[in-house]
């Protein structure tokens, strides 16, 4: 058996900020999974391509309003593309 111990992270030391790491990733993975069930091939790859970088520019954001502002925002235009996927496969 092989444990591999990992080096201690100084990122993300306390609590709060593992938490909102984790609202983070679970909105990208949810943005992702909703991006895929998009049917045009070149829509799918744009939207993606967007999402990724979107969330690339802003990962070095440390204010905690910003942050927070950021992942609202992010939650409403999930809830946006959800709606027009509804529609158009309605």
């Amino acid at each position: 058996k092989c444990i591999v111990q990992l080096p201690p992270s100084t990122k993300y030391r306390t609590l709060p900020t593992f938490i909102r790491r984790q609202q983070i990733l679970l909105l990208y993975r949810r943005i992702l999974q909703t991006i895929w069930q998009v049917p045009n091939d070149s829509d799918c790859k744009y939207l993606k391509d967007w999402a990724r970088e979107e969330f690339r520019r802003n990962k070095t954001a440390t204010e905690e309003d910003t942050i927070r502002m950021m992942i609202t925002q992010g939650n409403m235009q999930l809830k946006e593309l959800e709606k027009t996927l509804a529609v158009a496969k309605s």
